[in-house]
């Protein structure tokens, strides 16, 4: 059950490529952000679509495969924890992020087709 106190599970599309560094020591963290999409009716009964969008981000090996992967506009199945850090911005105010920190990850999106006249024989 310990798994289960802090687990997070999105599907949506990308809204930008991952942003990838590497870190001193040669560990990598890879950014993004995911569009979640939830259609529902209002009491008029109208159609509506309400979009969330998720900060993203993935170290070592996943935030690799990522960079590899993943681009705009993919569907992606995440898999994390969700965290939340604060820091003091160039004007002394408080900042806040809520972070979803990728453990695991799907892609989607069916693969780019190849024209048979492009692949060299």
């Amino acid at each position: 059950m310990n798994a289960l106190k802090n687990k997070v599970q999105l599907i949506g599309n990308l809204g930008m490529n991952p942003e990838v560094k590497e870190l001193d020591g040669g560990k990598k963290v890879a950014k993004f952000t995911l569009a979640t999409n939830e259609t529902y009716k209002n009491q008029k009964g109208e159609k509506v679509q309400d979009t969330q969008w998720h900060n993203i981000i993935a170290w070592g090996k996943t935030a690799s495969l990522m960079e590899e992967l993943l681009s705009k506009g993919k569907e992606v199945m995440i898999e994390g924890k969700l965290t939340h850090r604060s820091w003091d911005d160039n004007e002394g105010n408080t900042r806040y992020i809520t972070e979803i920190v990728t453990s695991d990850f799907l892609v989607l999106s069916p693969k780019e087709k190849i024209k048979t006249d492009e692949v060299p024989f």
